[in-house]
């Protein structure tokens, strides 16, 4: 009976954690970090941005089309 009910909620969660990924539009992008440039950036810590990588982000389109953009 245990087996079932862990079976059972193992079931739930994973569908869970695909509708939470569908809603997300995680599924929409070809990767998570645009380039090398973006990985160390995001994975380096809280730093102050300097020109150099607000033009890289600029460059390299990082963050997605502005909400509001035509």
């Amino acid at each position: 009976m245990k087996k079932w009910f862990m079976i059972g909620m193992m079931g739930l969660f994973l569908a869970g954690c695909g509708t939470a990924a569908k809603e997300s539009e995680f599924w929409k992008h070809d990767s998570v970090y645009r380039s090398g440039d973006h990985l160390k950036y995001s994975w380096g810590g809280y730093v102050p941005t300097t020109p150099d990588e607000v033009q890289k982000s600029v460059e390299q389109k990082w963050w997605g089309i502005p909400v509001g953009a035509k």
